[in-house]
């Protein structure tokens, strides 16, 4: 009985120990799908897939050898049945099963299909069953025709795809570097811009469009006197030598 089981935790720890490679090889192929979808190449990822592959293949290998007593001789009864959430479970799970309880019990522990699911593949398979050759190479014939009225489709498409990308331009110019350096230079060092005319200004003043010349503000100066660079109109002359002839009214 000892011997048996040894053998039967021997089997036991090899099993799990090609089901942690297992899970690893997976975590690492969606992480490198997730991450590097952009620049993973099709070897990268047949090498990864043949890794998992090669794990399921060790892992049946164990379950098919005859190490100690085979495991489907064995049944597993669950030690405890709780509704209330169990820590150690959680944790032992790596997340995965919060709860162990009477409802959930029988899906966890359940070794072969739903029996709606297994009736429906008996279903298919005495279906698969009863089909003469006949009718099964004409579907095959039919099958065969329409994946290559697709492969057809996609072919003509690729084609025309690479034809387009063949014969389209480069990417066209929506700038000129010369305009750019041009503005540039314009706004920081003021080349190519022409003097206003008018008074002399400070350096790098800008002179506001109301005060600017020919506009309509352009004749009174800011401090209310004659307009800057024009002499007095003749009207007001006249009103102020009237002003003089007859001070006191």
């Amino acid at each position: 009985m000892q011997r048996e089981e040894k053998q039967l935790d021997m089997l036991l720890e090899a099993v799990l120990n090609r089901l942690n490679d297992l899970k690893h090889s997976i975590g690492v192929m969606i992480h490198r799908l997730e991450t590097e979808y952009e620049t993973i190449n099709w070897p990268t990822f047949l090498d990864n897939f043949a890794l998992i592959s090669s794990h399921l293949t060790g892992l049946m290998k164990i379950l098919s050898s005859e190490i100690g007593t085979p495991l489907r001789n064995l049944t597993v009864l669950p030690l405890m049945l709780t509704p209330e959430r169990d820590e150690a479970l959680l944790q032992l799970t790596e997340g995965r099963v919060p709860i162990f309880s009477h409802d959930l019990a029988p899906d966890y522990l359940r070794t072969k299909p739903d029996p709606g699911a297994e009736s429906r593949q008996a279903a298919h398979e005495a279906k698969a069953n009863n089909l003469t050759v006949e009718a099964s190479m004409k579907q095959v014939a039919q099958y065969n025709k329409v994946i290559s009225h697709v492969w057809d489709i996609i072919s003509k498409a690729k084609e025309d795809w690479e034809n387009e990308s063949s014969t389209r331009p480069g990417i066209q110019q929506t700038s000129s570097m010369a305009d750019t350096q041009a503005l540039v230079a314009a706004v920081g060092l003021g080349n190519g811009l022409t003097a206003p005319v008018g008074p002399p200004t400070g350096a790098g003043v800008m002179i506001p469009p109301a005060i600017r010349q020919g506009s309509p503000m352009s004749a009174v100066s800011p401090s209310g006197n004659a307009p800057m660079g024009k002499m007095p109109s003749g009207i007001k002359t006249n009103i102020k030598s009237a002003n003089q002839v007859h001070p006191y009214r």
